[in-house]
């Protein structure tokens, strides 16, 4: 209607949802838990199992690695065996490997079941925002709204939950979490309908082929060097804190409380005013500014810049999941597939990466590497701006039936 702002009719629809969607985005709060569950835990993971913060920091490298590589397998899973069993896949992955985590009695053991887990969210992430997208009320834009809060809630709730079955031992985090996605199996079985498959099955090469899209291509490349600096800050930092499971907790749980409010609320306004893009640069900017003042500043700096940053990530991440479900022509499913192949390698390698920099320089270089791997993100954006002057449209009754995400609940 005349004088009513579209955000706040956007944002009031997202609570309007039926159960398949919140069952959906319930578990998936769950699965991004995961991300960072281990963070507060890090240190203690490396003194339990008596191993270098360059080989713990492998739990996210392997999980990140398998990820990306699954991403093309996503895709032609869900068409073959339909999305809620693609879902249901994942969510039984998760709750073996997370279980089996808690159990390990050496690194390698620990990084080989991360590499399990991160097969199974793959299956369940991916398939999860294709489903949110077909069965949200409000269309599109809305359903990406739920998609980022679940995000957001799942990053600020993961170290709090880390931290407050870690602080007993290290081992409690992995088995919460099975049992949460236990959970999470049993509420996407009882809520969620089956679903049709689409009528054409996609195939192991088609996110690949999605990326000679140069709109995708663009946004794809720049979400790679903007997750190095991401995950630099979510793996590298909690070995500069230094602190208790509990007080590092805090620290992230407060990182992801600002990621969530500028993802949902404050990110959609931004973008309606100035634009897409240059909330985006402007972002990436100030990422790596904040990146430098946390890598050279003192122990209180460090952990307010750390905080901080949680704003900037909660806005890059919506714009890059608006931007690459709508640049280009392909099924949202396969775009998205095309797009996270490419930027998960940056989550891989960050975590190994920064350590390694560490033991090569000081404590101050790897946080100058992630500002540079940001400001790298932010020229790509700037570059390539009038491919991506395309944004992310509402989803269209051909879409939908192209990703096969027709939802039979309630």
């Amino acid at each position: 209607m005349p004088g009513e702002d579209p955000l706040d009719e956007r944002t009031t629809s997202v609570l309007r949802q039926p159960k398949a969607v919140w069952a959906t985005a319930g578990a998936s709060v769950v699965a991004f838990m995961g991300i960072g569950l281990v963070d507060p835990i890090l240190p203690s993971i490396a003194k339990g199992l008596q191993a270098t913060p360059s080989q713990v920091s492998l739990l996210f490298t392997s999980y990140f690695l398998i990820t990306a590589v699954a991403m093309l397998v996503t895709g032609f899973v869900s068409s073959r065996i339909g999305g809620r069993r693609t879902l249901l896949a994942g969510l039984a992955l998760v709750v073996v490997f997370a279980a089996l985590s808690g159990t390990s009695s050496s690194v390698a053991g620990l990084v080989g079941f991360r590499a399990g887990w991160g097969l199974g969210n793959a299956l369940f992430v991916s398939t999860a925002l294709a489903v949110i997208v077909g069965a949200a009320a409000g269309g599109s834009a809305a359903a990406i709204l739920l998609y980022e809060s679940a995000l957001g809630l799942g990053m600020a709730c993961g170290p709090l939950v880390g931290a407050l079955l870690g602080d007993a031992s290290w081992r409690y985090p992995f088995f919460g979490t099975a049992a949460l996605m236990a959970i999470g199996f049993v509420c996407i079985t009882a809520f969620l309908g089956e679903q049709p498959k689409p009528a054409r099955k996609t195939s192991l090469l088609d996110p690949v082929r999605a990326l000679g899209h140069g709109g995708l291509a663009s946004v794809a490349a720049s979400a790679f060097f903007y997750n190095y600096a991401f995950f630099t800050i979510l793996a590298f930092t909690p070995f500069v804190l230094d602190m208790s499971p509990y007080r590092s907790g805090g620290v992230f749980f407060a990182w992801g409380l600002l990621l969530a409010v500028f993802s949902v609320l404050v990110a959609p306004r931004l973008q309606r005013r100035f634009g897409s893009l240059k909330v985006l640069g402007a972002s990436l900017v100030l990422l790596a500014a904040d990146l430098v003042v946390l890598g050279y500043g003192d122990h209180t700096t460090a952990v307010v810049c750390t905080i901080v940053s949680g704003a900037f990530i909660g806005m890059n991440n919506t714009v890059y999941t608006e931007l690459a479900l709508g640049v280009s022509d392909a099924p949202r499913p396969v775009a998205s597939a095309g797009y996270n192949f490419v930027r998960w390698f940056a989550a891989a390698a960050a975590p190994f990466l920064a350590p390694k920099i560490e033991e090569w320089s000081d404590i101050h270089v790897p946080f100058v590497v992630a500002a540079l791997a940001a400001l790298a993100g932010a020229a790509v954006v700037w570059v390539r701006r009038a491919a991506l002057t395309h944004e992310a449209r509402e989803l269209e009754p051909r879409h939908a039936a192209e990703d096969g995400v027709t939802v039979f609940a309630d």
